[in-house]
């Protein structure tokens, strides 16, 4: 799932099944956009997500972006007519049920019960922002190659990319434009640089996947009903090629030196970990060692 919401598996995806009687198969690891952006914010939030993997209970806003998402993509699977909003509206509830079932701690770390008068106030709460996406585009008219396309590619580098793109539509051209839901409010001018941080890092990837440029990248407020549009230049994607190269090496580093340092700034305030950082004077748990190496037999591994 994208930064708008939270992913019912947990903050990372599992790797694959193992074969019977045998040992959990580990997936390589990978750079992913949230994890990029997570050690650029703060290195040892990086660690605690996908080297450790301590879990996080999600905010009700970041489920209600799970949520929506969720009820975006089913809506796709109904045949382009009856794609209105009074279906999207009538998909809201089973698809919070779906949630529930796979993840039932969601309910109880939020809501006190299924007859929670909040849970209730907390659905009705998507109507408004089901109601924009319909204001900013009309899903009748679009039928979408893919939706939560997973995307894997390695650079040169041998830096593996790994995400999830909420939309892929393709022109009858060829033309490719990648999109994705956001259920917060557009960013002001001077934060636009990071807002496309993801939406480059899809369009390298699929660069390098079916060797073209997307024509568009498009973002979609659904809280205030903006519209963030970009058309990237191939040039401009290399260059970011080598951004990610750096980040990486920097994830490299640390992972051989155990050396994640916490950075302390405003978005500590939401961060789930601060009785183990110590920045806040808690202490992290021993360190697992980067997955692959003699010390982290037992690790999990750090994919995105």
């Amino acid at each position: 799932m994208t930064e708008t919401g939270v992913d019912v598996r947990g903050p990372e995806a599992p790797g694959p099944a193992a074969p019977a009687g045998g040992e959990p198969l580990r997936r390589r690891p990978a750079l992913s956009p949230s994890r990029a952006a997570d050690f650029k914010q703060c290195p040892l939030l990086y660690r605690f997500r996908a080297i450790d993997r301590i879990p996080e209970t999600p905010s009700r806003p970041q489920l209600r972006g799970t949520l929506v998402h969720a009820v975006l993509e089913r809506l796709f699977e109904l045949p382009a007519a009856e794609r209105v909003p009074e279906a999207a509206a009538a998909l809201v509830g089973p698809v919070w049920a779906e949630l529930v079932a796979q993840a039932p701690e969601l309910l109880t770390a939020l809501f006190t019960d299924p007859g929670d008068p909040e849970l209730a106030e907390w659905l009705a709460s998507t109507g408004p922002l089901i109601d924009t996406y319909f204001a900013l585009e009309d899903p009748r008219r679009l039928e979408p190659e893919a939706r939560e396309l997973r995307v894997e590619t390695e650079l040169g580098s041998g830096l593996l990319l790994r995400g999830i793109v909420d939309r892929l539509d393709v022109a009858r051209t060829g033309q490719i434009r990648v999109v994705d839901y956001k259920t917060g409010a557009a960013p002001r001018p001077v934060a636009e640089a990071r807002a496309l941080f993801q939406m480059k890092f899809y369009a390298l990837a699929l660069l390098h996947l079916r060797g073209e440029v997307p024509a568009q990248l498009l973002l979609l407020y659904l809280a205030d009903g903006q519209c963030l549009t970009y058309r990237p230049e191939e040039d401009e994607l290399r260059r970011f090629e080598r951004t990610l190269d750096a980040i990486w090496a920097a994830v490299l580093e640390a992972g051989r030196t155990g050396d994640f340092r916490p950075s302390p700034g405003p978005a500590c305030a939401w961060c789930d970990h601060k009785a183990l950082c110590p920045a806040w004077d808690g202490t992290p748990p021993p360190y697992p060692g980067w997955p692959g190496t003699d010390s982290a037999e037992d690790a999990r591994t750090a994919e995105g």
